[in-house]
């Protein structure tokens, strides 16, 4: 059989964009490397894939402009919700109808000049939001990993204020859009990234789903490291934490629960967002300022640095649908601490890490420093950990397993009738 001819529809694609972006380009161009693709993606990445390379060698790019209606969008919505990045991205990804909508008659004209393609892989965005048209080209089409549907959590109202989670139920709009256009009805296969993602599809769609969690690690980026020094009463325990400082991040939680350590320790903090400026002076006021080092955002090859220099990962999110950083850290050889909630209690267990029941803000600083005084007393301990991540990591999440499985999935699709 003939190397399947791959359309990617990847609305967010091209490095250095952010996470979802960063999830279109390693589809793009590690599919590249081995088959045939032509790319569709918004015109606002086009600087950013043509600085990559783009069109990478036998493939080709077609770009969508809706940007006329997208720019003005993304800034009303940044204007209503100046500390909310989720209320921001749910007004702002309706554009992507849109862009749908143009992208198909986009194709259909590129296909009566000759074009062809065997079969139509969307994989950003990354939200069952996303319904497509695409299944009119009248080949197989495939959808995700998709990763939504987490329930808003009860046990941090004071954080659901901050992130405008009232706006939350726009979210139930994909389900009536996608009645009108159809796309869960006319796809092949449904990737899903979790439980609550699975949960939240139509019964009657759930035999198309298949498990494919839709972040991936580049393991020449995060390498395994060795553990630096053990921790000590002369040597601080060195903790990270990589993200967008918004509220559902709960780095507040993280700060008060190292406030409360009773040995040295250094918490780097890499990303920014709203919140960096509170976040730097509730650090002040805990007396943390000596111990605390904020790091702005750093290139993926920096945060790999970063987290070779670091003892354990802390990622306190109060709702994160994926988890994507902590594979990152777990790739290094790195042992993580997480909440018990939507994504990374489907990555995280005791083999490479330890989960914080999700229970409230209260409980979940106390915790939080019980598990880090666990780091500073048994080293050796979290360390393996930090080595059982790894070899996880190599089995399941890193990118060249999940091509390999995309490509079995196409060729199974061109040979169903």
């Amino acid at each position: 059989m003939n190397s399947p001819r791959v359309l990617l529809s990847a609305y967010q694609c091209g490095p250095g964009l952010g996470s979802v972006s960063q999830i279109g380009w390693e589809w793009y161009s590690r599919l590249a490397q081995k088959l045939p693709v032509t790319l569709v993606t918004h015109i606002r990445n086009r600087p950013a894939l043509e600085k990559a390379g783009a069109p990478l060698s036998g493939t080709a790019v077609v770009y969508i402009d809706t940007e006329w209606f997208a720019g003005p969008l993304y800034r009303v919505a940044s204007w209503l919700f100046p500390r909310s990045e989720h209320p921001v991205f749910l007004i702002s990804s309706m554009d992507f109808y849109l862009y749908d909508w143009v992208a198909l008659r986009t194709l259909r004209r590129l296909r009566k000049q000759g074009a062809a393609w065997d079969i139509v892989h969307q994989p950003t965005p990354v939200s069952p939001l996303a319904a497509t048209r695409l299944y009119k080209l009248g080949i197989p089409l495939i959808l995700g990993p998709w990763n939504g549907g987490l329930r808003s959590p009860s046990e941090y109202p004071e954080i659901m204020r901050e992130e405008s989670a009232w706006v939350y139920p726009i979210r139930k709009l994909g389900r009536w859009v996608d009645r009108l256009i159809g796309s869960y009805r006319n796809a092949r296969t449904i990737l899903t990234a979790t439980l609550a993602t699975r949960a939240g599809i139509p019964t009657e769609f759930g035999p198309k789903c298949s498990d494919m969690l839709e972040n991936g690690v580049d393991l020449d980026v995060f390498k395994p490291c060795d553990w630096p020094a053990s921790p000590s009463p002369e040597r601080p325990l060195e903790i990270l934490f990589v993200g967008r400082l918004l509220p559902f991040k709960g780095v507040p939680m993280l700060l008060e629960a190292s406030a409360r350590l009773q040995f040295p320790f250094r918490l780097t903090i890499v990303g920014t967002g709203s919140e960096e400026g509170p976040l730097r002076i509730l650090a002040e006021s805990l007396a943390l300022k000596e111990k605390v080092v904020f790091m702005g955002a750093l290139p993926l090859v920096e945060v790999a640095k970063q987290m070779a220099l670091a003892h354990v990962f802390c990622l306190p999110s109060v709702r994160e649908s994926g988890g994507g950083v902590l594979l990152e850290a777990m790739a290094t050889a790195r042992p993580v601490i997480a909440l018990a909630y939507g994504g990374p209690a489907e990555i995280i267990d005791d083999e490479v890490g330890r989960l914080i029941p999700s229970t409230g803000r209260e409980p979940v600083i106390g915790e939080i420093a019980k598990t880090l005084a666990d780091v500073f007393d048994n080293p050796g301990q979290w360390r393996q950990r930090g080595l059982a991540g790894r070899q996880r990591v190599e089995q399941r999440y890193a990118w060249p397993v999940k091509i390999d499985a995309a490509i079995t999935l196409y060729r199974q699709c061109q040979e169903q009738p």
